[in-house]
């Protein structure tokens, strides 16, 4: 046998209709039909207590801004850089990437926090995955 008849003998037959054939072992897949399960948990029923010592990372994002690397490496001590929100605005809070509320910087016992004044809805956080 050469070498092209042996890779020859294990290429699968090609069949340009795709029914499988006499040397072809391939069979059609079987699938049951998804019915509503009358069985479901509802959003009642999860059990959260498995996620709730799950940390995730928020984030309070002040503003953003473009800068070009000529910019960027003169920059010194003392630089100011502008944001593209205005002084006032109330800042995105964000977890784990996503925006999920706006707020305003306090100060709690010497310490910076951030009042919610939005909360982003589930609903709204899942048209912009979308």
């Amino acid at each position: 046998m050469s070498a092209t008849d042996a890779e020859q003998s294990n290429q699968p037959s090609a069949n340009p209709t795709g029914a499988a054939t006499d040397n072809d072992p391939a069979q059609p897949a079987n699938f049951d039909t998804l019915e509503a399960n009358a069985d479901a948990t509802t959003p009642a029923d999860v059990n959260l207590e498995v996620v709730l010592n799950v940390d995730v990372e928020l984030a309070l994002e002040v503003g953003r801004t473009s800068i070009s690397v000529r910019d960027l490496l003169q920059l010194t001590q003392g630089s100011v850089v502008e944001l593209d929100r205005l002084a006032g605005e109330p800042l995105d809070v964000l977890i784990n990437g996503t925006l999920v509320a706006r707020g305003e910087v306090v100060v709690v016992n010497d310490k910076y926090g951030i009042r919610l004044t939005d909360v982003i809805s589930p609903s709204e956080r899942i048209k912009k995955i979308q």
